[in-house]
C-alpha cells in the first residue's frame, strides 16, 4: 500500500499536478516543514451548517470599521466591539484545538515521538532517546495526543520564563567542551560562540572498518537483511550493537529476533531502568543488543575475553603497543573484507544529524580494538522519503536494481550525506532565526534581571524606590519640555514642583 501511494505522488510530481490533489484531500500534511493544513473538503466536512466558522475575523480591521459607523451609539459600538473580541477568541481556539489534534494524529507517532506509561504521555528525546518526565508539549499539543491516546487529558502547564540554550550558554564568562562529534557542527559553533574546533587526536588508531551504507527499496527487505546479518555475528561469536532511531523499530527488530530464536537484550525507553546491566554485557561474545540512541552516548562498551583475537592488532595501522607480536589473522581471515572480530554496529537507518550516527559509530573500535559499522537503508525510510529518494531511486532503476535486491555504493553513501546535510542545514537555519528573535528579548531580560539583582541585593529598597520615581518624572519631564518647546505653560511649572517635592 505504501508503495502504491509513493508511486502515486512520483507520477502526479513528474505530471506537475499535485496540486489537483489537494481539491481531493480533507488535509494535507508538510513533513519537512511538521505543519498539517486542513483543506477546503476537510473545513467544510467539519462545518457544514456554518462555512465561515473558519474564516477568523481580522481585529484591527473590524474595530476600525466599527468606530468609523457614525450611525453606531456608543454602547452599541462598544457590545459590538465585544462581539468581535468573542467571535475572534471562539473561532481563533476552534481553529487551534483542530490543528493540534491533525498534529497529534499525523505527525506525533506512539514509541517514536512519545510513550505511553502509567497512564501518561512520556516525550522521548530523539536525540538521546531517553523519557523526559515532567515535560509536556505546549499550545495544547500534549492535551491533544493524550485525548488521541485515550489517557486523562492534564491541564496546561504555565511558562514564566523562556531562554533559548544559545543565550543561556552565552551568559558564562568562558566557554569550552569536549564530544567525539563536534567537527559536523564547526560552523555553527563558531557563528554562534566564535568558537573553533580542534580536533584531537586519538591515542591509539581507529581500526575500525566503516563498511558502505546498504540501501533496498522497502524496509520489509532492509529488517530481513539486518536479522541475517544478526544471525551471522552470532554465530561467529561476535558481539553486535543495532542502533535504532525510535522505540518502535527496537521492539519490530526483537519480535523478528525471537521468532528465530536468537537471544537478545533490549535497551530503549522503556527499559531505560537495566541500561547499566544491558550495556555492561553487550560486549560479550555472541551478545545481541537492540538500543536506541541511548547505547550511543557516553557508554563504553567493554569487549569480553575471545572477542578479540590478539591485543595487537593490525587493522588499518600497525601496533604501537611494544612488546607484543603483532596479529597473525590480517591475511588469513581477510579482515578488511570481513572483519572477524570485535563489535559490530549495525544502523538500521540515517539519523537527520550525522553526529547522531557519528555517535553510534563510536561505540565500537575504541583504545585500538578493531571493529565495524554498517548502516541499511531503505527508501521507504523518513530521511530518503523526506530528502533523498528520488535521486537514489532513479540510480538504482538505471543499475536495473529489482525489488529485493541490494545496492551498496560509495556513491549511495555519499548521496545519503548530502541529504543529511541539506537536513542540517535546515534545521540550523531554524535555530538561527530562533536565536535572532531571542537576542531581541535577550536585551529585555538582562535589564529586568539586572534591576531584580539590584533589588535583591539593596539594603536600602526606599532610596531605590525613590530612584526609580526620579527616573520617570524626568522622562515624563522631558516628554512635556518637547511638547510644550520650553514654553512658561502650566503642564512645565507644574513637572517642576512636583519634582522639587
Amino acid at each position: 500500500m505504501a508503495k502504491l501511494i509513493q508511486r502515486v505522488e512520483t507520477d502526479y510530481l513528474r505530471d506537475k499536478k499535485l496540486h489537483e490533489l489537494d481539491n481531493l484531500l480533507h488535509y494535507s500534511i508538510d513533513e519537512r516543514e511538521h505543519t498539517v493544513n486542513l483543506n477546503e473538503l476537510g473545513r467544510s466536512l467539519l462545518s457544514p451548517q456554518e462555512q465561515q466558522l473558519f474564516v477568523i475575523p481580522d481585529i484591527v480591521e473590524g474595530l476600525h470599521q466599527i468606530d468609523s459607523d457614525e450611525s453606531l451609539s456608543p454602547p452599541d459600538r462598544q457590545k459590538k466591539k465585544e462581539e468581535l473580541y468573542r467571535l475572534h477568541s471562539e473561532r481563533s481556539e476552534k481553529v487551534h484545538n483542530i490543528s493540534s489534534l491533525l498534529k497529534a494524529y499525523s505527525l506525533f507517532d506512539k514509541d517514536v515521538d512519545y510513550v505511553v506509561q502509567d497512564g501518561k504521555v512520556l516525550i522521548v528525546d530523539e536525540f538521546t532517546g531517553r523519557l523526559m518526565p515532567g515535560r509536556r508539549y505546549s499550545e495544547g499539543l500534549h492535551q491533544a495526543i493524550e485525548a488521541k491516546e485515550g489517557v486523562k487529558v492534564e491541564g496546561d502547564t504555565q511558562t514564566w520564563a523562556t531562554i533559548t540554550l544559545q543565550n543561556y550558554f552565552r551568559l558564562y564568562e568562558k566557554l569550552a567542551g569536549m564530544t567525539g562529534t563536534a567537527v559536523t557542527e564547526a560552523g555553527e559553533f563558531w557563528e554562534i560562540y566564535k568558537l573553533d574546533v580542534v580536533a584531537i587526536p586519538t591515542n591509539e588508531p581507529v581500526r575500525r572498518i566503516d563498511f558502505d551504507d546498504v540501501i533496498y527499496r522497502t524496509k520489509r527487505e532492509k529488517y530481513n537483511s539486518i536479522i541475517d546479518e544478526i544471525i551471522e555475528c552470532y554465530n561467529a561469536k561476535r558481539p553486535v550493537l543495532v542502533g535504532t532511531i525510535s522505540v518502535e523499530v527496537s521492539e519490530t527488530l526483537s519480535r523478528m529476533l525471537k521468532r528465530v530464536a536468537i537471544p537478545h537484550n533490549v535497551l530503549n525507553a522503556k527499559y531505560h531502568q537495566q541500561e547499566a546491566e544491558i550495556v555492561a554485557g553487550a560486549g560479550q561474545p555472541g551478545a545481541v543488543t537492540i538500543a536506541t540512541n541511548m547505547a550511543g552516548r557516553g557508554t563504553d562498551i567493554k569487549l569480553g575475553p575471545g572477542v578479540v583475537k590478539s591485543a595487537a592488532c593490525r587493522l588499518i595501522a600497525e601496533p604501537t603497543r611494544p612488546g607484543i607480536e603483532p596479529c597473525p589473522y590480517l591475511e588469513e581471515l581477510n579482515c578488511y573484507d570481513k572483519v572477524p572480530c570485535g563489535l559490530h554496529i549495525l544502523g538500521t537507518e540515517r539519523h537527520e544529524a550525522r553526529r547522531i550516527d557519528g555517535q553510534l559509530r563510536g561505540r565500537s573500535g575504541r583504545q585500538g580494538d578493531p571493529g565495524s559499522t554498517r548502516f541499511y537503508m531503505s527508501l521507504e525510510d523518513d530521511l530518503m522519503r523526506l530528502f533523498g529518494s528520488e535521486r537514489i531511486a532513479a540510480i538504482m532503476d538505471r543499475l536495473g536494481v529489482k525489488e529485493g535486491e541490494v545496492i551498496q555504493h560509495r556513491m549511495v553513501t555519499k548521496a545519503i550525506e548530502r541529504a543529511q546535510k541539506r537536513v542540517e542545514a535546515q534545521n540550523f537555519s531554524i535555530r538561527k532565526h530562533l536565536l535572532e528573535y531571542d537576542n531581541v528579548m535577550n536585551q529585555q531580560r538582562e535589564v529586568i534581571y539586572d534591576r531584580r539583582l539590584a533589588t535583591l541585593e539593596s539594603e536600602n529598597l526606599k532610596d531605590e524606590a525613590a530612584n526609580l520615581i526620579n527616573n520617570v518624572l524626568e522622562a515624563k519631564l522631558s516628554k512635556l519640555i518637547l511638547q510644550n518647546q520650553l514654553s512658561k505653560g502650566q503642564p512645565f511649572q507644574a513637572g517642576i514642583s512636583l519634582l522639587a517635592e
